[in-house]
């Protein structure tokens, strides 16, 4: 199911863009884990998204975030787009400190271990990657860093 094109417009429009990052990032990942999926601060997803809580890679403790995500095969994967920034986002590099995560998606909650993927791999999948998130078209156009994908893997216990 495409997102609706207004959530697409808003989210990469300069405005849209500047109220994610400072506004709804730190709260939707609250909504988010309190609805147990099933709500964002802007009411139901209009994309596939999970929580991702890392560990600070400074500060040891944990860093949740809301991200738009691909399953595939069981799988979740996160794109470190920081919505087409010069710069990495915060988690990406908690992920490259310690990639043991935990992951809520609707309905449930689970430990993973994150690996980035190589450029083969993510231009793999790159394409179903835009589809799902249709943001990444205008994201990647902003950077000239190579965007990271990420795959997150359930740990069995």
């Amino acid at each position: 199911m495409p997102p609706p094109q207004f959530v697409i417009w808003i989210s990469t429009t300069p405005f849209g863009t500047w109220m994610i990052r400072h506004v709804l990032s730190p709260l939707d990942p609250i909504v988010f884990r309190a609805t147990n999926g099933r709500l964002t601060f802007m009411g139901p997803p209009a994309m596939p998204m999970l929580a991702l809580t890392t560990t600070g890679r400074r500060s040891g403790r944990s860093r949740t975030v809301q991200l738009a995500c691909l399953e595939r095969d069981g799988d979740f994967y996160v794109v470190a787009s920081s919505m087409g920034q010069e710069k990495h986002p915060g988690w990406r590099y908690n992920l490259d400190a310690n990639p043991d995560v935990e992951v809520q998606v609707k309905g449930e909650r689970f430990d993973a271990r994150a690996q980035v993927l190589s450029d083969e791999e993510k231009n793999a999948i790159w394409s179903e990657i835009k589809q799902v998130i249709p943001q990444m078209n205008v994201y990647e156009k902003r950077t000239d860093r190579n965007i990271r994908l990420f795959r997150l893997r359930r740990v069995r216990a």
